[in-house]
């Protein structure tokens, strides 16, 4: 039933004997009846809840590219060491263009004559010493050379290397000098600011899944961090042999921790809702029937007894520790948690302490023992 009832089996004898000096003194003066029964309990409360799913999914990054070469020639410029975060358009490798530059300013020379001689006969055809159509054909020649040239600036820029968008560069392999060819690799680009997270989930699960569902994932290489994320895109089809469809999540990636590639722990929050939530201890069951002990007043002390009754309820889903109670609890009522297996109809008790997220069971029995020894 869960760590919280195998330490209830363990501290029953412990509670058994924490009888308060002036419960005891009512015994020995003859008071009729069993002493109130030490107990612990816990307050029902109400918190959000979801039926959880896991799985196993593969991280990648945002954005993600190979960036190569298109023309072949030699490194003459590696602007990257590896590792850093570059800007969209930033230069990271330029190959040797010394050919191009030279028709590049070869074509320019180019155009200033035919531009002149474009001007030449403007002036002539304006006098009439000059027909039109040696205007138009030399206003077509420096059309030529502005085509001429567009295709050796174009041509240029795939000698420099560039970044397509913000995002870190992987380790650097080439050197000043390399022969690099279309399709050689010069280096990875990725963007993690955010991360894809794809896992697979089994097609009986599929009706509770939705877009925008959130989620949890781990990883062994931050075991103590949970990094928060929601359901971008589900699959439009459903794998014929595993019978399972693909899921992919994005988790924000601020501080840099997460890497493509990373293996991570997915947990879905299904039905995400608000439940009435007790301590799975408090459950006393009963064949098929769930019970539980609830206190009927709020506080009682070590010197005025209490008292508790039974009572039916019908659970939903647990999770480690806690179980959801569909029925028969309010937020607010107290459950007794240890030392329900001693209680019956007639019992009366004595509240030794309220369990909850800052108080522990052991923490109250200490404070039990050093009130007794004082």
């Amino acid at each position: 039933m869960g760590v919280r009832l195998a330490l209830a089996l363990v501290l029953a004898p412990v509670l058994a004997g924490v009888v308060s000096p002036s419960l005891a003194q009512q015994r020995g003066a003859g008071t009729l009846g069993p002493p109130p029964t030490p107990v612990i309990a816990a307050e029902v409360t109400q918190e959000a809840w979801s039926d959880p799913l896991e799985s196993l999914g593969t991280l990648s990054a945002n954005e993600s590219v190979t960036l190569s070469a298109t023309v072949t020639d030699t490194v003459s410029a590696l602007n990257f060491e590896g590792g850093e975060e570059v800007s969209q358009g930033d230069v990271l490798v330029e190959l040797s263009d010394i050919e191009e530059r030279a028709a590049l300013r070869e074509a320019q020379a180019l155009r200033t004559e035919r531009q002149n001689a474009v001007n030449r006969f403007a002036q002539l055809e304006s006098r009439n010493l000059a027909p039109r159509a040696d205007v138009e054909d030399s206003r077509a020649q420096l059309q030529q050379v502005d085509a001429t040239i567009a295709g050796l600036e174009a041509m240029l820029e795939n000698y420099r290397v560039k970044a397509p968008f913000d995002g870190v560069v992987g380790v650097r392999d080439i050197s000043v000098g390399t022969l690099v060819t279309p399709g050689t690799e010069l280096t990875t680009l990725d963007d993690v600011s955010h991360m894809k997270l794809d896992f697979d989930v089994p097609e009986v699960q599929l009706g509770s899944l939705s877009r925008g569902l959130t989620l949890t994932a781990t990883t062994a290489a931050y075991p103590d961090r949970v990094f928060e994320g929601e359901i971008a895109t589900i699959d439009s089809r459903i794998d014929p042999i595993s019978r399972s469809i693909s899921v992919r999540a994005l988790l924000d990636n601020e501080e840099r921790l997460l890497r493509p590639g990373m293996l991570m722990r997915v947990t879905i929050a299904r039905s995400p809702r608000q439940a009435l939530v007790i301590p799975e201890s408090a459950l006393v069951p009963e064949g098929q029937r769930q019970r539980v002990w609830v206190l009927t007043t709020r506080e009682p002390t070590s010197t005025e007894a209490g008292e508790v009754v039974r009572r039916d309820i019908e659970v939903g889903s647990r999770r480690e520790g806690d179980v959801e109670v569909v029925k028969g609890l309010e937020a607010g009522e107290l459950v007794v948690t240890h030392g329900n297996d001693r209680l019956h109809e007639a019992s009366r008790i004595t509240l030794i302490g309220i369990e909850d997220e800052t108080t522990s069971v052991s923490d109250i029995l200490l404070e039990q023992r050093q009130g007794d020894d004082t």
